[in-house]
């Protein structure tokens, strides 16, 4: 029986994997799904101290907790981040990474070291107007940003983002390179872009790759197809 752990990305919680949860515990898999501290069901935890090093310290908590091992580690947008600080400080537990339209750092990087100048502009400048200097505030995760297009994902999603701590994005990551290489895969959300496989994939390390027609929240809006892949 495979342990699959799916790691949200920000603004998101553990709820937002639930589709593919279930189709995957349909099959026999055991499947996690936990919450970052400050986020989803844990937003009354939410504070200006919460870091990277906090959600990948919340990832590795779980692991220990429930003794789980051969686990493939899932992280979907900026928990890209949290799952190869995880894989760093615990490779004994994981069997494999999934990055699921996610951010792949190098040692030393932030978040904001892996996307475009813009965005550290415009979320540090939400964050000041509108999150007391220290939240990205949902207003950022637009339906166009998520690729979310129907109504009922809508209803679903949106009313459940909460702010997203910024010392998170702040916080670079620090990897001891001393754990034994784990195979990676990248599953690219291309949406509706022409196919073709990105030079960045296969520069960070990327044992495997893949494409799917479908916008950035995919457990969402392409939970068989996620699942198809995982499997």
């Amino acid at each position: 029986m495979t342990t699959y752990v799916l790691v949200h990305g920000a603004w998101h919680g553990g709820w937002c994997w639930r589709k593919v949860r279930a189709l995957l515990e349909a099959g026999g898999a055991d499947v996690r799904t936990p919450t970052l501290t400050g986020l989803g069901d844990r937003a009354h935890l939410a504070s200006r101290d919460i870091g990277l090093d906090t959600h990948v310290a919340d990832v590795i908590g779980l692991l220990d907790a429930e003794d789980l091992s051969g686990v493939v580690l899932v992280g979907h947008s900026y928990a890209g981040m949290v799952v190869t600080g995880v894989a760093d400080r615990a490779p004994h537990r994981i069997a494999r990474l999934v990055y699921l339209d996610a951010v792949v750092p190098r040692d030393g990087q932030c978040l904001y070291d892996r996307a475009p100048p813009q965005v550290r502009t415009s979320w540090e400048e939400q964050a000041r107007v509108a999150g007391e200097g220290w939240r990205v505030p949902v207003s950022v995760a637009t339906p166009q940003f998520l690729g979310l297009k129907s109504d009922e994902d809508l209803r679903w999603v949106m009313p459940r983002l909460v702010p997203h701590p910024i010392r998170s994005f702040r916080e670079p990551l620090a990897l001891s390179g001393r754990a034994p290489q784990i195979e990676r895969a990248y599953i690219n959300c291309i949406g509706d872009k022409p196919l073709g496989q990105p030079r960045t994939a296969q520069a960070d390390g990327i044992d495997d790759y893949h494409e799917l027609r479908t916008g950035h929240d995919a457990m969402v809006t392409a939970p068989q197809e996620v699942v198809a892949l995982l499997r």
